[in-house]
């Protein structure tokens, strides 16, 4: 019987095996999210619409720069992600605590980090240190420690301490997103349910004194703006109302490529970062929506067939991490958008103009690819080794 070069040892380290081994559909799919947002920077470009500059042409270029960012890191190995999983987390923890102490304020929030002519956001190389860090631990615990057991004060501390740091900075936004993607991976590992609805159960208790003690005053404003957007139509409410009329005018097919108005006449806040799927909507309506969605769900479904059948722990768990993250992202972008839920600031992944959010996706989906190409790796000691 012939063995085929996958199956054989060492032939999957070959760089001309581990290429076709790329998971290409995934990344056509990432490409089409990514010029459906080209797309539409293109056409609510400001001062001048439907014009390359200033947002269209950059997005391009630094999608390209990241997409062959992870092309490069979908052929490192596992083992590689593994070893440095807690070293990336740590490093993240410390670069928040410096936040406070020599971040740079920016509109009255300080979440950057300035090294020279660069800026960095800690909460960003957070979003995949919590991740690889989660799925490393959990690579280590019986499913009967992962279900419910006190081991699971670390995870939870893992999860916590930068959501607390990165609350504080304020942005809640992101916040969220970090405390909501460490408790997927929480329950993916196995958390046993009862501790979910008494958790649930616990938090509906301490949200009010948490909304009126902890919160920021601008924080607060949007969660009673989002109840009730008209009582301020000019003011904290003219965000959401805005939006609403832009998916509203959008109707079933849209006003077509180039011609929503409330995103050319500047009616619509944030129109090339934090609400471009209103934009979106405005000019492709509720058809191109649907199609719009069901690529984002496409592309999900794949990054989780992916991490399914991986056959090692901390490949499904960091893979399947990496997509609940850039699942959360679309699900809180489009409910703000439509007024489900408050205005937090999360943009719409690979859509949205802005360059840290981007590179922190395409780092994700490169470890992605990696648990694709290296799917055969199974890690067998707290150091990473490999059975190939």
């Amino acid at each position: 019987m012939t063995t085929s070069a996958i199956s054989r040892p060492g032939q999957r380290e070959r760089l001309s095996m581990k290429l076709p081994e790329i998971d290409w559909r995934l990344a056509f799919a990432l490409c089409c999210i990514a010029g459906v947002g080209a797309m539409m920077l293109y056409s609510c470009a400001s001062p001048t619409p439907l014009s390359w500059k200033p947002w269209a042409g950059p997005h391009l270029m630094r999608f390209g720069v990241c997409f062959f960012l992870m092309l490069v890191l979908s052929l490192i190995d596992i083992r590689v992600w593994f070893v440095f999983s807690y070293p990336l987390y740590v490093l993240a923890l410390l670069l928040l605590v410096a936040v406070p102490v020599i971040g740079h304020e920016h509109l009255g929030a300080k979440r950057w980090l300035n090294f020279g002519p660069l800026s960095l956001q800690p909460s960003e190389i957070m979003k995949v240190g919590l991740v690889l860090a989660l799925a490393r631990f959990y690579h280590g615990v019986s499913a009967k420690d992962a279900r419910l057991s006190f081991k699971l004060l670390i995870p939870v501390a893992l999860i916590g301490v930068p959501t607390l740091l990165i609350a504080k900075q304020p942005d809640l936004g992101t916040a969220i997103l970090i405390a909501a993607t460490g408790l997927s991976i929480m329950v993916l590992a196995g958390l046993t349910w009862r501790i979910l609805v008494l958790g649930g159960l616990a938090g509906l208790v301490v949200a009010p004194a948490f909304v009126m003690f902890v919160m920021q005053p601008y924080q607060r404003d949007r969660i009673f703006t989002f109840l009730h957007p008209e009582q301020d139509p000019t003011g904290a409410g003219y965000h959401i109302l805005q939006a609403k009329i832009a998916l509203g005018s959008g109707g079933f097919l849209g006003k077509g490529f180039g011609l929503g108005t409330q995103s050319q006449l500047n009616y619509l806040p944030e129109k090339h970062t934090d609400f471009i799927f209103a934009t979106f909507a405005e000019e492709f309506g509720f058809v191109g929506c649907i199609a719009l969605l069901a690529l984002y769900g496409l592309t999900i479904a794949i990054a989780l067939r992916i991490a399914s059948i991986s056959h090692s722990h901390f490949g499904r768990l960091s893979a399947a991490g990496v997509t609940a993250t850039f699942a959360l992202y679309v699900v809180i972008n489009a409910a703000m958008v439509v007024g489900m839920a408050p205005v937090v600031g999360v943009p719409m992944p690979l859509m949205s103009y802005g360059g840290t959010g981007m590179v922190t996706v395409m780092i994700g989906f490169g470890l992605v690819e990696a648990v694709r190409v290296h799917r055969y790796a199974e890690i067998t000691s707290g150091r990473g080794s490999l059975l190939l």
